[in-house]
C-alpha cells in the first residue's frame, strides 16, 4: 500500500477549510508551489521516478500529477527526453496580466464605494505585514503578503470570486513576481504601490483607486525586459519581441 494515500490540505483561495486530497492531488500542490515559486527553475528536468520514491508512491500518481501541470503550462513532457518545468510564455504572460489588470479594476472600484472603518483597519495590518517581511528580506513571505492585500480588496468588495479568477489566470505572472523581488527597491515600490490603493479605498475615491490599482498592475508589465535580461534561460522569447519596448 501506498504510504500517502491523502492528506488535509488547505488550497489557496479556499474558504471553505481543509479537505481531504488523493495522493496525485498532494503531489500536484506540491510541484505546482516548487514550479510557480521558483524553486524548480525553467528547463530544469523532473525526474518522475525520485518523486515517486520521495513520497513512498508509485509511479502512477506522479504522472497524474505531471499532466496536470502540464495543462497548466507548467511543465513539458517529451516522451522520447523526458519531464522538464517549462519556460514561462510571454505571449500568454502579456494575455494574463491585461486580463488581471481589468478585473482587479473592478475590485478595487468597488472596494472604495465599499469600504468600512474595519475593512480599512484589515487593509493597514496588510500593509503593516508586507513591511516586516520586506524588512526581513523575505521574498516568499512577501509575495504571500502581496496576495493578501489583492485578496482583502476583493473581499471588501463583495467579489471573492473575482479573486479566485485572478488566482487562476495569474500563474504564470507569479513565476515573474517571484523573479522580480530580490531586484533592489522592488519591495519598497511595491508598498507604495499598495499603500497608494489603500489611501484611494480610505477616501471613497473610486477613479483614484481604480488609476492607482491599474499603475500598480502595470509595473510588472514594465519590467519583463529587465528581468528576461537577467534570466534570459527562463524564458521562450524576449518580453519586447512579444509586448514592445
Amino acid at each position: 500500500m501506498e504510504r500517502l494515500q491523502a492528506v488535509g490540505l488547505a488550497l489557496p483561495g479556499d474558504e471553505s477549510g481543509p479537505r481531504r486530497l488523493t495522493a496525485a492531488s498532494v503531489v500536484y500542490h506540491q510541484l505546482r508551489d516548487e514550479i510557480v515559486s521558483l524553486k524548480r527553475v525553467p528547463g530544469e528536468v523532473i525526474a518522475e521516478k525520485e518523486i515517486a520514491a520521495a513520497h513512498g508512491l508509485s509511479r502512477t500518481p506522479v504522472r497524474e500529477a505531471l499532466l496536470r501541470l502540464a495543462d497548466e503550462g507548467l511543465v513539458e513532457i517529451a516522451p522520447k527526453s523526458g519531464t522538464y518545468v517549462s519556460r514561462i510564455p510571454l505571449a500568454s504572460l502579456h494575455e494574463a496580466m491585461i486580463a488581471r489588470a481589468a478585473l482587479e479594476d473592478v475590485t478595487a472600484q468597488a472596494a472604495a464605494e465599499k469600504a468600512s472603518a474595519a475593512d480599512l483597519k484589515r487593509l493597514d495590518a496588510v500593509i503593516a505585514d508586507e513591511m516586516a517581511v520586506a524588512a526581513r528580506g523575505d521574498h516568499r513571505a512577501f509575495h504571500a503578503a502581496d496576495d493578501a492585500l489583492h485578496q482583502t480588496i476583493a473581499e471588501i468588495a463583495g467579489l471573492p470570486g473575482i479573486w479566485r479568477l485572478v488566482l487562476h489566470l495569474k500563474t504564470q505572472v507569479d513565476r515573474c513576481r517571484h523573479l522580480s523581488l530580490p531586484h533592489p527597491g522592488r519591495m519598497d515600490r511595491v508598498i507604495r504601490e499598495h499603500s497608494e490603493i489603500v489611501a484611494a479605498i480610505a477616501a471613497h475615491d473610486v477613479e483614484a483607486a481604480s488609476a492607482a490599482m491599474r499603475r500598480h498592475v502595470k509595473t510588472l508589465h514594465g519590467s519583463l525586459g529587465l528581468i528576461r535580461d537577467v534570466n534570459p534561460d527562463y524564458f521562450d522569447a524576449d518580453p519586447r519581441e512579444v509586448i514592445g519596448g
